[in-house]
């Protein structure tokens, strides 16, 4: 489902396979063990998030969920969950965002603090949303968005950020997008929409 690897202060957690990458509850799963294993280490690190293949991320699993409500509802959960874990994480996180991102997985993507964008990809080709103010910036093909992002990534570990401190400044500043996210009204909303497509 992803793997995660240490280059020096930066991990680099990716979403493997050629797949969609659609967000069911094992994949989110995979992605929290993966963020809990990070959260372990000191400070003075950074997160570079990424996908192999066409898609960063397609969003929920519909197939899967569409065969009875309540797994829709334990989807959106665990989502709501994995977002929390990324705005509550002690370190600046960087979306590199290779692949094809809609839905719930460009909200996966907006969900770091960074997102870099390869320019024919993501979700409406946003290659001119860095100007738009969108993503912070595009770049050529997969492997240019990755390397820029890890260059980030070690910019940002050289200021030698305090990560509780860090987080929590996250953590004030999104405090009303972390109210939503316990919202069991939120829930439901995703339910009754996505049930009236289904």
């Amino acid at each position: 489902m992803c793997t995660l690897e240490k280059r020096g202060n930066v991990f680099v957690l990716a979403i493997t396979g050629t797949g969609e990458h659609r967000l069911s509850p094992t994949l989110v799963c995979s992605l929290r063990s993966s963020l809990r294993r990070v959260r372990e280490e000191p400070n003075c690190s950074a997160l570079v998030t990424t996908a192999e293949g066409k898609f960063f991320s397609n969003g929920y699993d519909l197939s899967w969920a569409q065969k009875h409500r309540d797994r829709l509802e334990l989807m959106s959960s665990e989502f709501r969950a994995l977002v929390r874990d990324l705005i509550s994480l002690p370190m600046p996180t960087i979306a590199a965002v290779t692949g094809h991102a809609s839905a719930s997985g460009l909200i996966l993507a907006l969900s770091h603090d960074y997102v870099l964008m390869r320019k024919d990809r993501g979700f409406l080709y946003m290659g001119e949303g860095a100007a738009m103010g969108i993503i912070d910036s595009a770049h050529d093909g997969p492997k240019e968005t990755v390397s820029a992002a890890v260059r980030l990534a070690e910019e940002l570990v050289a200021r030698k950020w305090d990560g509780d401190v860090y987080a929590a400044n996250r953590m004030v500043v999104l405090r009303e997008v972390l109210d939503s996210l316990g919202s069991d009204e939120t829930v439901e909303a995703v339910a009754n929409q996505a049930s009236s497509k289904l």
